[in-house]
């Protein structure tokens, strides 16, 4: 899977995108049929400690998924997203599943 990270309003650390590319390879156990995924990740100026947020669009034949996450860590944020991605990623293969039998 390709994975493209584009960041917003800083610089990634090296440490920060290994843990990006650990989580997101772990999707293709549940979905192996993901083509790329864009991961956008921000920081958003504001007094709230909140401020992380983290966009996944995650692309699969005839479909799309995006999932946004805003937290206190870009750590927190990447490990939620990737779960919603995966409960999304298992339904629609239950769903592919069903179409053919």
């Amino acid at each position: 899977m390709q994975i493209n990270t584009q960041t917003v309003n800083f610089n990634a650390e090296a440490s920060l995108m290994n843990f990006l590319e650990n989580r997101m390879s772990k999707m293709e156990q549940y979905y192996d049929r993901v083509i790329s995924s864009d991961v956008y990740l921000k920081v958003q100026k504001t007094s709230g400690k909140e401020n992380k947020i983290v966009e996944i669009k995650v692309n699969v034949p005839k479909d799309n998924f995006m999932v946004k996450k805003q937290c206190k860590s870009f750590e927190e944020a990447i490990d939620s997203a990737c779960s919603s991605l995966e409960r999304r990623l298992i339904k629609r293969k239950e769903k592919l599943r069903l179409q053919v039998s």
